[in-house]
C-alpha cells in the first residue's frame, strides 16, 4: 500500500526537487517515454515495475505515473486535462547504478516534468469519501497464495476477480460504485461522473485473493448492492463521511512526451 503523503510533505517534496537546481535534479541516466502503440482503454491500464536500476511501465497513464512519483493514491490527484487517466504510455528508465524504489521516485518526478512539462501544486480539500472498514462480525478474506501474480489486477467483472492489497481493492471499488446498474443485464455498465474516493481503513495488511458474486437487482443502486456484497461475502463495509484530503492539483501537462 502506498503511504499517504500529507500536504506538508508534498510541499517539501516539490520544493526539494526545485532546491536542487534545474541543472542537477535527480534524474535517470537513460529514459524512454512514448505513447503506447496499442491503447488498451481504462480496463486495460498496465502497471509499473521497479527494478534494481530503474523502472518499466507498459500501458500506464500519466495519472498512474504521478501517483507512483509522489506516493499518493489516484483519488489524491485533481484537475488536469481529461486525457490524464485515458492516454497510455510505455516507459523505460534506468539509473547509472542500483537504486531503491524511494530513490527512483524523485527521478520519476524529474522525468515527468521534463517529458510532459508537468506542473502541479498541493492543496487540502474537504471531500466526500467512503471508508472501507471491517464489519462487526470480522473479515472473511483469503490471503493470497501466489505472490507472483501482479497486484491490483482484476478480471472482467472488476473486483469480482481481484489479487492485491486492500487499498488497491478500494481503488477498484471506487470505480465500481460510479457505474450505474444497467437496465439490460446483458450490457456492461459505464462509469458516470467522478468516483467517490474509497480509503482502506480496515487495518489489514497483506495481499488477498478476493472473489465475489455480484448479482444486479432491479431498482437497486450500486452502493446498496456493493454494501450487501461486502458485508455478506467479505465481512467488510463502507462508511460515508466528509474528510480533509491532501491532493495534488495538476496545473499543466502536455499529452505528447518530448525528448525521445
Amino acid at each position: 500500500m502506498r503511504t499517504l503523503v500529507t500536504a506538508g510533505a508534498l510541499v517539501f517534496s516539490i520544493q526539494a526537487c526545485s532546491a536542487q537546481g534545474a541543472a542537477n535534479p535527480p534524474a535517470f541516466a537513460v529514459a524512454s517515454v512514448k505513447p503506447s502503440q496499442r491503447q488498451l482503454g481504462p480496463d486495460g491500464s498496465g502497471r509499473i515495475s521497479f527494478g534494481p536500476a530503474g523502472l518499466r511501465g507498459r500501458n500506464v497513464t500519466l495519472k498512474h505515473l504521478i501517483a507512483e512519483a509522489y506516493g499518493v493514491q489516484p483519488y489524491q490527484i485533481s484537475g488536469g486535462p481529461n486525457w490524464l487517466d485515458i492516454a497510455q504510455y510505455d516507459v523505460d528508465a534506468r539509473a547509472d547504478g542500483p537504486i531503491t524504489n524511494q530513490q527512483a521516485m524523485p527521478m520519476l518526478r524529474t522525468l515527468l516534468g521534463d517529458r510532459f512539462q508537468l506542473s502541479l501544486h498541493p492543496e487540502t480539500r474537504e471531500l466526500r469519501v467512503y471508508d472501507l472498514v471491517v464489519d462487526k462480525h470480522g473479515p472473511k478474506l483469503r490471503a493470497a497464495t501466489d505472490a507472483e501474480v501482479p497486484t491490483g489486477q482484476a478480471g472482467a467483472a472488476g473486483p469480482a476477480g481481484f489479487h492485491g492489497n486492500l487499498q488497491e481493492f478500494a481503488n477498484l471499488l471506487s470505480i465500481q460504485l460510479s457505474i450505474p446498474l444497467p437496465d439490460d443485464p446483458t450490457k456492461p455498465g459505464v462509469a458516470s461522473g467522478h468516483p467517490v474516493p474509497v480509503r482502506d481503513k480496515t487495518g489489514l495488511a497483506g495481499i488477498y485473493d478476493i472473489g465475489v458474486e455480484v448479482r444486479p437487482e432491479p431498482g437497486a443502486e450500486s452502493f446498496t448492492l456493493w454494501q450487501r456484497v461486502l458485508q455478506d461475502q467479505l465481512g467488510l463495509k463502507l462508511e460515508s463521511r466528509k474528510a480533509e484530503v491532501d491532493v495534488l492539483v495538476i496545473d499543466h501537462a502536455e499529452r505528447v512526451p518530448t525528448g525521445n
